[in-house]
């Protein structure tokens, strides 16, 4: 999967957060508008702890997750 910088951008810009599977990570990364920088070749997510920065070409897989309230236990 190619992902495309502004497409990258313009989705996070419309969700508010979005999910990554990354090659060079083993579990899905989550970014939020509030904390990712996407430049050119880059994202830069900013954690409470660090920063983690990778090559938007290392994303293989984006989408949208959302929560239901059985996620939280709050379902009748």
């Amino acid at each position: 999967m190619v992902v495309e910088t502004d497409d990258l951008r313009t989705e996070l810009e419309e969700k508010g957060e979005l999910m990554l599977a990354v090659s060079e990570f083993d579990e899905p990364l989550e970014m939020h508008l509030h904390d990712t920088e996407i430049a050119d070749e880059t994202v830069r997510i900013q954690l409470t702890d660090g920063v983690l920065t990778f090559d938007i070409e290392e994303v293989v897989a984006v989408w949208h997750h959302t929560h239901s309230l059985a996620d939280f236990g709050l379902d009748d």
